[in-house]
C-alpha cells in the first residue's frame, strides 16, 4: 500500500491549500478577539450558537479514533463491533445527565476549566490539582492517538513518499501554530467546516461500498462463508466486555476536558440541549459506516496484522479508486475530512491542556500574573506537550484502539466528582479524593500487573481495569457519604 499514492498532484495541492486555509482562519480568529483574556481565548466569549456548537462537538468527538481506530477494530473483531454504535450513543446520555446543570453553574461562576468547578464545589486545592494532572495526562494521550492516526493517513495518501514519522512532525507543527493563533474562536469556525467534511466523507465511503462491493448484504454473505467464526452470537464473556466498554466510554468520553469547555462556551442551556439532541443521531452516519468499512476490508484484504488493519480505510479507498470513475475527487474529500477532523480534535485537546495548566496550576503559583501573561504561558505549554506527544506517537507500538481504552480507563475515575458532585450536596472533597486515589490505584495496578510479575490479566473476568477501579471509586465515595448518615440530595 505504501507504494501507491491515494492522492495525485491535484489532490496534494488541494490538501496543502486546505491546510493553509486553516492557518488563515487561525489568524482571523486572533484578529476577532474581543479581549486578551483566558475566557475569550479558551471559551470564545461564551456565546457559541447551535450550528457551530453542534459541529464543534461532532468534529471533536469523531476524529482519528473513529476514522482509523474503529475501522481497524471492526476488521479484527467482525460484525459484533457494531455494538460501537451503542457505545457512542451512550456518551450523549451521559452529557444530558450532567451538562445542563454544569452549564448553568459555569455561567454564574465564570468557570473556564474543569478545575474551576472542582475548586468551587469542593474547596480542595489538593483535589483540584490531582484532577487537573489526571486530565492533562489523559488528554495528552488523546492527542497521541490522533497523531498516530494522522501519521497513517499521510503515509497512505502520499504512497510512502512522506513517511509516518514525517507526517506526524509536519502536521503537528501546523496544528500547534494554528491553535496558538486563534484559540477557541478559530477552532469553532474551522470545526463547522470540518464537521461538514467529515459527514460527507463518511457518506462517500458508505456509498462507495454499496456501489463497488454490492452492498452490506453481499459483503455479509461472503464473510459468512470466509469468516464463519466471526458470525456466532456473542457469548456471556463478550457481553461482559461490551458492558465494560460502555461504562468506560459513558463516564470517560463525556468528561473530556475539551468537551466540558464546549459546555461552558454554549450561548445558553437551550442551545446546548438541542446540540446534544442532534448528536444522538450521528453514530448512525459515522461510527456505523466506519464499522461497515472494517468488515468489508476483512473480506477484501484478509490476513492483515494489527498495524495493517488500522490502514484498512486507506486500503479500501485505494481499491475503490481503481474501479469507480471520478472516485479520486471523492477520495480527496474523504482524506481532507479525515485530516480536518483530526486537526480539530488535536486543536481542542491542546486548548484544554493549555487552559488546565494555566488556570489550575500556573495561576496558583503566580496569582498576580496578568491575563495576557497567563494566555502566553498556556501557549508555550501547548508547544511543549505537542513536542512530547509527537515523539511518543512515533515510538509507542500500541494500536489506536488500545491507547483509547487505556486513557479512558484512567479518565473515567474523575466522573464521580462531576456526576455525583452536581446532584448530591453531602459529598465532600476528601471523600472524592479518597475514591479517586483508590480508583486510579486499582486501575493502574491491574493494567500493569503483568509488567510487575503479578499474574493478573489486563481485563479480569472480561472487565476493563478502569471499570474495576471505578467500582472501587464509587464504593469508597458511597460508603463515606451515605453510610455516615449525611444529607442526601440537594
Amino acid at each position: 500500500m505504501k507504494d501507491i499514492a491515494l492522492l495525485d498532484t491535484t489532490g496534494i495541492v488541494f490538501m496543502s491549500a486546505y491546510l493553509v486555509s486553516l492557518l488563515l482562519i487561525g489568524i482571523a480568529g486572533r484578529l476577532a478577539r474581543k479581549e486578551d483574556s483566558l475566557a475569550d481565548f479558551y471559551l470564545s466569549g461564551r456565546g457559541m450558537g447551535l450550528f457551530v456548537l453542534f459541529l464543534t462537538l461532532y468534529a471533536t468527538q469523531y476524529s482519528g479514533n473513529t476514522l482509523i481506530g474503529m475501522a481497524g477494530k471492526s476488521y479484527r473483531q467482525g460484525y459484533t463491533f457494531l455494538v460501537s454504535v451503542t457505545f457512542m450513543m451512550s456518551v450523549i446520555g451521559a452529557y444530558l445527565i450532567y451538562a445542563p446543570k454544569l452549564h448553568r453553574l459555569s455561567k454564574k461562576q465564570k468557570y473556564i476549566t474543569i478545575g474551576d468547578y472542582i475548586e468551587h464545589r469542593y474547596g480542595s486545592p489538593v483535589l483540584t490539582t490531582f484532577i487537573t494532572i489526571v486530565c492533562i495526562i489523559t488528554v495528552g494521550s488523546y492527542i497521541l492517538t490522533n497523531l498516530k492516526a494522522i501519521g497513517y493517513i499521510v503515509e497512505a495518501t502520499t504512497g510512502g513518499r512522506v513517511t509516518f514519522v514525517q507526517g506526524i512532525i509536519t502536521l503537528s507543527l501546523i496544528m500547534v501554530i494554528y491553535e496558538t493563533l486563534g484559540g477557541m474562536r478559530s477552532v469553532a469556525w474551522t470545526d463547522a467546516i470540518q464537521g461538514i467534511l467529515l459527514i460527507a466523507g463518511c457518506l462517500f465511503i458508505f456509498c462507495g461500498i454499496e456501489y463497488q462491493y454490492g452492498g452490506i448484504s453481499a459483503v455479509a454473505e461472503k464473510l459468512i462463508s470466509s469468516h464463519s467464526d466471526m458470525w456466532h452470537p456473542p457469548d456471556f464473556a463478550q457481553k461482559r466486555i461490551w458492558l465494560s466498554t460502555i461504562i468506560i466510554i459513558f463516564f470517560g468520553i463525556s468528561i473530556y476536558p475539551q468537551a466540558i469547555q464546549r459546555i461552558y462556551a454554549a450561548k445558553d442551556a437551550k442551545t446546548l440541549k438541542r446540540s446534544f439532541q442532534i448528536m444522538i443521531f450521528m453514530p448512525f452516519v459515522t461510527t456505523f459506516f466506519l464499522v461497515i468499512a472494517g468488515m468489508v476490508g476483512m473480506n477484501r484484504f484478509p490476513g492483515l496484522d494489527k498495524r495493517g488493519s488500522e490502514e484498512i480505510t486507506m486500503l479500501l479507498l485505494n481499491d475503490m479508486a481503481m474501479y469507480i470513475p471520478g472516485a479520486k475527487y471523492f477520495i480527496i474529500l474523504f482524506l481532507s475530512a479525515a485530516v480536518a477532523a483530526i486537526m480539530s480534535t488535536v486543536d481542542s485537546a491542546l486548548l484544554a491542556i493549555s487552559s488546565l495548566f494555566t488556570q489550575d496550576i500556573y495561576r496558583r503559583i503566580w496569582p498576580t500574573a496578568s491575563q495576557s501573561h497567563l494566555t502566553g504561558t498556556g501557549k508555550i505549554f501547548s508547544w511543549s506537550i505537542m513536542a512530547c506527544m509527537a515523539y511518543f506517537a512515533t515510538s509507542l507500538p500500541q494500536t489506536i484502539w488500545r491507547l483509547t481504552e487505556m486513557k479512558l480507563e484512567v479518565l473515567c475515575q474523575v466522573a464521580p466528582a462531576i456526576f455525583l458532585g452536581l446532584h448530591f450536596k453531602s459529598i465532600r472533597g476528601i471523600t472524592i479524593l479518597g475514591g479517586l486515589s483508590i480508583g486510579i490505584s486499582v486501575t493502574l495496578f491491574i493494567m500493569f500487573s503483568e509488567n510487575m510479575g503479578v499474574p493478573i490479566v489486563p481485563k479480569p473476568w472480561g472487565i476493563h481495569a478502569g471499570v474495576w477501579g471505578l467500582i472501587a471509586n464509587f464504593l469508597i465515595v458511597g460508603y463515606f457519604s451515605y453510610f455516615k448518615r449525611s444529607p442526601v440530595v440537594c
